[in-house]
């Protein structure tokens, strides 16, 4: 669902790792559903021919569905990847997407933030129920094991709080406009990579930043956490000579999410914070990011280095083989 750069990425491994998941999986798929606004909802129970996909042929014989339940039906669909556009104020239609997959006897597996802010609960609950699993490690970090951490490798600690730069767009335009580029070429660089949209507003703005803090919130800490309840600040309106001048003084602008626990509630926010270079987060160059949870028992960092949209197509990778093994 939703066929742009991270679905593509996500076809090209599952393409190229196929042998490798059988011999040391036991796993094999097969392409039976493609739908995004451009081309429609397109099943093909018997599978589609995912090079001729990535190529933008389609069959002409496969019959199109009306809607999201249709097409999974029709489909036969074991496993729903959810990668659509986000939706900050509602999370929707992705929401309705993950409940139709479930309910019709899908796992589903999302690089879209939109359901775990407004609907990590209910669908939870949802997926519990059904006897299916709803997994969503790509939708912060990328492909970095965040969700998968908690509470398997970490069993029986408290997370205190975390602090990160987790928007790749903005350290890129960042770090453009210290090499002397204009605020609009970072952008059309970030663009380039794959990894903003035409309109980096979410990016820049700081959405998406409080969108994966509202995120890990929810789902690390058990504090339900609305977007509007980050205290956001984006990074456009710092000027281009600042960004420069306190770069040559040894510090650095980031995007940086910080998140902390207060008794029974989390203080979050995102905002450009002036950095000394000595901070592990000012050496993150480009599309680089990092976070740092502090525990009870110690503190743990984890850094992606210049990660491409592969890398988040990873993420739904890892996922897949999550569900699909017994």
């Amino acid at each position: 669902m939703g066929f742009g750069h991270v679905s593509r990425a996500l076809l090209r491994q599952l393409i190229s790792k196929e042998t490798e998941m059988r011999r040391k999986y036991d796993v094999r798929w097969r392409l039976t559903g493609i739908a995004s606004r451009r081309i429609g909802w397109i099943a093909e129970p018997d599978g589609l021919n995912p090079i001729a996909a990535l190529n933008n042929h389609f069959p002409s014989h496969a019959q199109p569905a009306r809607n999201v339940r249709e097409w999974l039906e029709r489909a036969k669909a074991d496993v729903l990847f959810e990668a659509t556009s986000l939706n900050v104020e509602t999370g929707q239609p992705a929401i309705d997407h993950v409940a139709a997959a479930l309910e019709t006897g899908a796992h589903a597996i999302i690089a879209n933030k939109g359901p775990l802010v407004h609907a990590y609960r209910e669908l939870t609950a949802l997926a519990r129920e059904k006897g299916r699993k709803f997994l969503f490690e790509s939708t912060v970090m990328d492909g970095v094991p965040i969700f998968s951490l908690f509470p398997l490798g970490l069993p029986a600690t408290d997370l205190r709080g975390f602090s990160g730069v987790l928007n790749s767009t903005s350290n890129v335009v960042l770090t453009e406009i210290e090499k002397g580029r204009s605020f609009d070429e970072g952008v059309n660089r970030a663009q380039t990579l794959g990894i903003a949209e035409i309109d980096p507003a979410q990016d820049v703005d700081g959405w998406d930043a409080a969108v994966k803090v509202a995120t890990l919130a929810t789902v690390l800490m058990g504090v339900p956490t609305r977007v509007e309840q980050v205290q956001r600040t984006g990074i456009r309106e710092l000027s281009e000579e600042k960004i420069r001048s306190v770069r040559a003084a040894g510090m650095r602008y980031k995007l940086v999410c910080r998140a902390e626990r207060r008794g029974d509630g989390v203080d979050c926010r995102v905002s450009p914070e002036l950095l000394l270079l000595s901070d592990p987060m000012a050496g993150l160059e480009g599309t680089s990011s990092a976070i740092r949870f502090d525990l009870d028992v110690f503190g743990l960092s984890l850094v992606e280095h210049n990660p491409s949209v592969d890398a988040t197509g990873y993420g739904l990778l890892a996922d897949f083989l999550r569900v699909a093994q017994p």
